[in-house]
Order: structure tokens, then sequence, then C-alpha cells
């Protein structure tokens, strides 16, 4: 199915298509493809052709940056600027190109809306800065929304989301936490679990004391721990995150994995330089990219966010506030079980909202790519 089979949903300035498609046969290519696509950013047909010629990392930046450039001749910024970032995404980050391929896209996403109403923030944050943007709504503000991604996410990646929900009456603040976006890039600051300290730099900077906060994907989890810690968050949003990202994985692979961590560093740091130099699996590029946005020159001292990202650390039973929790049913990153120990650790929460997506509302795969438009009236709805 394309989106010229199907009913779009409409706001003043993007569409989002309903259906995730089939660009490339491994999910590996095909979510990463779909992904832009579900936000409005890319064309159809763009992605059904360089789809079907990627098998690699390398053709993967070639082909994405073949189409970037022709959309970049073609005037076509909005496409450009994220078949610059799809380029960029599975480019290592040793590679001098991740920056330049950064850039680009930076450059041509800023061109693409230039009449539109955004302001650029700067946001002082531990002697140095947090990036940000801000939209306004045209009429009287019905609340303020602060948005924000998480593992590999830069804010500008939502700004069809924020601006849904400024056509709404919201006014809407997104940023780029430690370790993402122009926040990691240009400023150098390294990922924190304790997401609650630039939250409130943000809100502080706002000077806002009433918020709606969502996270989307491992943001979720750093939302949840803000909204534990800073009660200027009234309302809280979460898509396709995980209480304890180790639990991901089989129990018994979790108690291996952790024992040998603690006890053989060393060894387990050979074995997975070993194991994912020149990898091209997800794995791999998980471990790179947490090299990455942990600032850490060794594979077990950048695994240390993912033993950080846990139930105990999230304090969910100190979250006193309204929740709504949306979730995958056929999420490839976060098993579904994971959902219900989220909710039974809300004991204190004000009021907990679930909604769970299928197959059947186009919405089963992470954090609802292939059906945005349903996810946003949901968080919509939710809020009115």
């Amino acid at each position: 199915m394309n989106n010229q089979s199907l009913n779009n949903r409409d706001v003043l300035h993007f569409k989002f298509p309903v259906g995730y498609e089939k660009f490339n046969r491994k999910q590996l290519y095909n979510f990463q493809l779909n992904r832009p696509y579900s936000f409005g950013y890319a064309r159809f047909e763009d992605l059904k052709i360089v789809g079907s010629k990627i098998y690699s990392f390398n053709s993967w930046k070639n082909e994405m940056l073949s189409i970037a450039e022709k959309a970049d001749r073609e005037k076509r910024y909005m496409n450009s600027a994220f078949y610059y970032r799809a380029a960029e995404f599975y480019t290592k980050s040793w590679s001098p190109e991740k920056n330049v391929l950064y850039d680009k896209f930076s450059d041509s996403f800023y061109r693409a809306f230039k009449n539109d109403r955004i302001e650029k923030h700067q946001i002082p944050y531990e002697n140095s800065f947090l990036s940000a943007i801000k939209i306004n709504p045209f009429t009287e503000s019905k609340g303020t929304i602060v948005i924000h991604g998480g593992f590999d996410s830069f804010i500008e990646e939502f700004y069809s989301m924020m601006r849904y929900f400024a056509d709404s009456g919201y006014e809407v603040i997104g940023f780029d936490g430690p370790g993402q976006g122009a926040t990691l890039r240009i400023h150098g600051i390294p990922i924190t679990i304790e997401w609650e300290k630039p939250t409130g730099s943000v809100l502080d900077y706002f000077n806002k004391d009433n918020v709606t906060m969502i996270g989307l994907s491992m943001g979720g989890w750093l939302c949840m721990r803000a909204a534990a810690f800073e009660k200027r968050i009234k309302r809280v949003i979460t898509s396709g995150h995980a209480i304890d990202y180790m639990k991901s994985m089989p129990s018994i692979l979790r108690y291996i994995h952790v024992w040998c961590i603690e006890h053989w560093p060393d060894f387990m740091n050979r074995m997975a330089e070993l194991k994912f130099k020149n990898r091209e699996n997800t794995a791999s590029w998980v471990v790179d990219h947490l090299m990455f946005i942990t600032k850490k020159n060794r594979p077990m001292e950048a695994l240390q966010l993912y033993l950080d990202l846990n139930e105990r650390n999230i304090s969910s039973d100190l979250v006193e506030q309204d929740v709504l929790i949306l979730t995958s049913k056929n999420d490839h990153l976060v098993p579904f079980m994971l959902h219900g120990l989220q909710l039974k650790a809300l004991v204190n929460a004000k009021s907990v909202t679930e909604k769970i997506f299928t197959e059947k509302d186009h919405a089963q795969n992470h954090c609802q790519i292939g059906n945005i438009g349903l996810a946003l009236e949901t968080m919509l709805d939710w809020l009115q």
C-alpha cells in the first residue's frame, strides 16, 4: 500500500501516511526508511527506488546521499534534509563524514522551514548549552508541551509532531538533551540518565511550571525519570520505551552479561571489539552509537548506560502525575511484556492511561511508525 491509496491525516503543514511499507527486506534498513516517511518528510517514490538497492551500511549511505543531493538540486529541502539525516544515521561515529552529513541535514532543515515560526534557543546548562526550538500557536495557548527524543534522535525530527500540537493550539518546546542532536554534536555534552537536570534547565529558561512532557523511544524512560523528580511536569506521555533496558534480553543471558561485565571487564571489552568490528547489524550499530553518545572509548564503558537505564533508576514510584503510555504490540526493539511492568510500577500516579497499537492500526511498530497520525490523535484526545 502507499500514500496514494490510503487516506491521509492532514494538519496545516504535514500529511502523515498510513501504512508500514516494505522498502527493504531487512528490518535493519526498512524501519529506518519508514521513519522519515511516517513523519511526513520523505517521498514514497524516492524510498521505493533506493530501498531495493540497499544491502550494507555503505550502500545505505551512498543511496541516501544520492537522493539527498537530487532533492537539493530540485530545491526539495525538506526531503533533502531527512535524506541527509538518513545517510548520517548508519555512518560510524569515527567517520569524519558524520559531522559533515549532520551539518547538511541542519542546513537543509532550516532552509526548508525558514518561513515557519520556529524560534531557536540555546539554553544554559552546566557551563554549556542545550539546543532547543519553540513554536507558538496562532491562537491563545491551551498549554505548554515539552518534547524530546531518546537514543538516536535530533529534535528537528519531531518537528511535524511539534507543528501538529502547535496547530492544535499548544505552545511547543522541543529540546536536544545531553547526548542528542546539536547538544552533543555542537556543545559536546554526553548523555545522562538524570534527565530531571536538563529538563529543569529548560523549564527555568522558559519560566514554565505546568507542562505536558512527551518522551519518545528511550526518551520515554528519560521523561518518566524526569517526572519523578521534576514536579513542574504535570502530565507525562511516553511512546516506545522500556522500564528496564537490560530486561529486553532473556533473563539468563542478562545474568551472564552482567556477571561477565562485573568480573571480566577487560575480556568483555576485547570480545566486544572483536565481535562488532566491521559488522553490519543492529548490535554493532548500537554499540558504536552508545560509545558516541556517552563519549566513552570502550564498549563496556558505554554499555554502562544500558545497565543504568533500569527499573530502580527510573523511579516510577515517585511519579505522581497523569500518565499516558503508548505501546506498539510488535515493537522489534522493546518486548511487549515490559509494557505491563511499567504500568504496575506507577503505584502513585494520579492517573494512568494505556494505549496499545496493533497491526490493525498500522501502528504496531516501534513508536507507532506506520501511523504517526493516529498516535498524535491519541495524545491530543487525552490532553483535551
